[in-house]
């Protein structure tokens, strides 16, 4: 079997709602994984026309030992229920459960609006590590910092959760002027133009 790609052990596979009433709660998580050391990916980032949507979202799951699932927006949208993030978690559960040598090696957590939630309408995940966050940025950018804490080396040491979430509340701040002087429009970045742009950011805020 082929080896692990780089930077296999600190990918984090972000598989969450992007609609413009969640956007806060994406960029939050995002940049908690950031600030922690780790590198969100997620299906935002493709952009082939060649390959089926599938096979991108199997290549990333595969690339990644890490994953962040928010299953908190099933609701019915024009009279149909959202299954991507559930289907999502899915294939990352079955790549863990089923996947041979480092691609067999995941571990991820599950968001949630509440605790139990979930046992109405995904009653078989029963067991799994669900993270209620309330659909509130400040609590999930708790919520990936307290779960990424016990996937870090013993001697790595990352901001706490009020440290990450003062330096959101500070990137966001800047990200207008870092856009522009960057020649680009805030509002229309793209999700790896702004994680080049966090990493950046942090790497400076950190030094």
């Amino acid at each position: 079997m082929a080896r692990a790609p780089n930077g296999y052990r600190k990918s984090v596979f972000v598989n969450a709602p992007f609609s413009d009433d969640r956007r806060d709660l994406f960029n939050a998580i995002v940049f908690s994984v950031l600030a922690c050391g780790f590198t969100p990916r997620c299906a935002l980032e493709l952009d082939n026309a060649g390959q089926v949507r599938f096979d991108k979202i199997v290549g990333l799951i595969r690339d990644c030992h890490l994953g962040i699932h928010d299953i908190s927006y099933m609701e019915l949208d024009g009279g149909l229920p959202r299954f991507n993030m559930p289907f999502e978690l899915g294939v990352f559960l079955g790549a863990d459960r089923f996947g041979h040598g480092w691609i067999g090696q995941k571990a991820c957590t599950i968001f949630d609006r509440e605790p139990f939630r979930y046992q109405r309408a995904l009653s078989d995940i029963a067991g799994q590590d669900i993270r209620a966050h309330g659909c509130d940025p400040q609590r999930a950018s708790g919520e990936t910092r307290l779960w990424l804490s016990h996937h870090t080396g013993p001697r790595t040491q990352i901001p706490g959760a009020a440290a990450i979430w003062g330096m959101y509340r500070e990137f966001e701040a800047d990200l207008p002027a870092l856009a522009i002087a960057s020649m680009r429009d805030g509002g229309d970045l793209t999700f790896l133009e702004r994680r080049h742009i966090a990493t950046e950011w942090l790497r400076r805020r950190l030094a």
